[in-house]
């Protein structure tokens, strides 16, 4: 039988940290899941090389042993006997032996939600893999227990994109979502914002061998009104005024998001002034009762069509100024 080189299997280097060799465990053991490669055959042998790599390099005695005799392995049993030998007649001190390598199981998590577990009495992602140890590992180690332990996959997250109107947009409501085939109903909260993403704990796709659903992420998609613009909080919107009104003074009918509302125009009103109505404006995001502000600008809009007497008149105003 050959000699396994375990780091070169887990791609780190022989002075590779712990968390190193978890790491790339992790990101290996992910990537050759037999119940993840369900179409790949190679994927099992791979990731029973891979769980047996980190069977010895993550546990600080195995790895002691595997570095010390390497491609010596063949003589670790000689090796072995001597040192229990010497201990025994005392001339051996304080390296202790190698024996029974029961040191306690090691969890971490990736961050994602998804505990890995390795213990002594059965190696981690056990599920799916029907084969032993290599004959190297168990003439160096001896023969181990297996199907022991389980380690749960944590599902795919979804993405999904829900278009809305600025005026759904603006009213707390529910909608009915289908996410893969399983209908979702939730409630979106008024003040949502374009692009904005929510997180829907455990709506994702199904574990793995026991392990928890992914999430589903909803991005909103908030369409371009005819009438508002929204910046943050506040609404924008442009009103015609005419020029008579404008010069004159009077009054203009105002839309808004929840009616309208009549507006005093003061005389000699200039094209561009902004009048800004407190609290017209948008939903602030889960606060209730609170709202942006609506900015309104005039445009005053020059007549057209004007007869001959309605330019006398003009030319009248213009040669007093």
């Amino acid at each position: 039988m050959a000699y396994i080189d375990y780091y070169k299997i887990l791609g780190v280097d022989k002075s590779a940290s712990q968390d190193d060799i978890k790491k790339a465990f992790r990101k290996l053991a992910r990537k050759y899941h037999p119940d993840l490669n369900p179409n790949d055959p190679s994927a099992k042998d791979k990731f029973q090389e891979i769980n047996e790599a980190n069977e010895v390099l993550s546990d600080p005695e195995k790895r002691k042993k595997y570095d010390e005799y390497g491609e010596h392995w063949k003589h670790a049993d000689e090796f072995e006997a001597q040192k229990r030998a010497q201990q025994q007649a005392g001339g051996y001190g304080g390296a202790g032996g190698f024996g029974g390598f029961g040191g306690a199981g090691q969890g971490f998590s990736d961050g994602n939600g998804t505990y890995w577990y390795s213990s002594d009495g059965g190696e981690g992602f056990s599920g799916g893999n029907a084969g032993g140890f290599s004959d190297f590992f168990e003439s160096m180690f001896g023969h181990r227990g297996r199907g022991q332990g389980s380690a749960g996959f944590r599902g795919q997250d979804f993405n999904a994109e829900l278009h809305l109107s600025l005026r759904d947009a603006a009213q707390t409501h529910k909608q009915i979502l289908t996410v893969n085939g399983k209908q979702v109903r939730i409630t979106i909260p008024a003040g949502v914002a374009d692009g904005q993403v929510i997180k829907l704990k455990g709506y994702g796709a199904e574990g793995v061998n026991g392990g928890p659903a992914g999430d589903l992420y909803i991005t909103f998609v908030i369409a371009e009104d005819p009438v508002f613009k929204r910046l943050g909080d506040d609404l924008y919107v442009d009103v015609e005024v005419d020029l008579y009104t404008a010069v004159l003074g009077g009054e203009k009918v105002v839309d808004t998001l929840d009616g309208k509302v009549k507006l005093k125009i003061k005389p000699e009103t200039q094209n561009g002034t902004k009048v800004r109505l407190k609290g017209k404006g948008f939903p602030v995001y889960k606060k209730e009762g609170q709202s942006g502000d609506l900015i309104v600008t005039y445009s005053v809009k020059i007549p057209t069509n004007l007869t001959e007497a309605q330019k006398e008149l003009f030319r009248q105003l213009q040669s007093m100024n």
